[in-house]
């Protein structure tokens, strides 16, 4: 399985990097968090579809581009072909193809490939998380204080909620950055180059993966109030799991 789906991943980051920064109709786009989509976001969805229904011709997929296709198995394949996709239309070069397999709620594997980072983040359930090969570990700070974290509003609206979130957050970390792609974020935290991500109503495609990534690396996933995470649209903090609580005794009222 993790060959099938790291060599899925492989396959449509090759695809998206024959038309990375050569496509000049695409600089023109401009457009908040999740409201940019491209023509190659549908381009790749359909070939990973294709690719899923031919090798489990009886499972679920639910994918950002096409929606949940519901063939009543307790395995669904959750995808997002491109996530990053305003980063791409611009050049930028923090775009990701993120694919996760649910057994009921629960990722069981899950892998993101940055195309042009040539970076591989890759984890099944109880076997860990790697990144190009080389084991993934969640950093050991405890202190907020002394913190990296990266932030995103998801799919949240409401500048002012955004505001509220995003300032608690400055005034009490090293720093807060935003990478524009969901399943990076979370690769980072899973990896070490930040202690925690903090999203508003994000969409299951582009952390599904993630939520493994973390977990497997030895942190904690849970939404503001606590809950384990489920697959639907929500407010999610990823950690290194020892600055966790201090997270949420900070988002859990905003």
């Amino acid at each position: 399985m993790q060959k099938f789906i790291a060599g899925l991943a492989k396959r449509a980051g090759k695809e998206l990097m024959r038309y990375y920064c050569k496509d000049y109709s695409l600089i023109r786009l401009r457009g908040r968090s999740k409201e940019i989509t491209t023509k190659y976001d549908k381009m790749i969805d359909e070939m990973l579809i294709s690719a899923i229904s031919r090798r489990f011709p009886d499972h679920n997929i639910l994918t950002e581009e096409s929606g949940f296709m519901d063939r009543g198995s307790e395995f669904t394949w959750v995808v997002d072909s491109l996530d990053g996709s305003s980063n791409y239309a611009v050049g930028n070069p923090f775009f990701s193809i993120s694919i996760a397999l649910l057994h009921l709620d629960d990722p069981i594997f899950g892998v993101a490939y940055a195309p042009f980072l040539r970076e591989l983040f890759l984890a099944e359930e109880g076997g860990g998380c790697t990144i190009n090969g080389r084991a993934a570990e969640v950093t050991d700070i405890s202190r907020l204080k002394d913190c990296y974290l990266v932030a995103c509003e998801g799919g949240e609206k409401r500048a002012s909620r955004i505001s509220r979130i995003n300032a608690a957050l400055l005034l009490r970390a090293r720093d807060v950055r935003k990478l524009g792609s969901g399943s990076l974020e979370c690769a980072w935290v899973a990896c070490g180059r930040a202690e925690a991500y903090v999203t508003e109503q994000i969409d299951p495609w582009d952390v599904a993966a993630g939520v493994l990534f973390v977990k497997e690396a030895g942190g904690r996933v849970t939404d503001f109030k606590g809950r384990e995470w489920v697959p639907r649209r929500s407010d999610l903090v990823f950690s290194n799991g020892r600055i966790h609580d201090q997270l949420l005794r900070l988002v859990s009222k905003l």
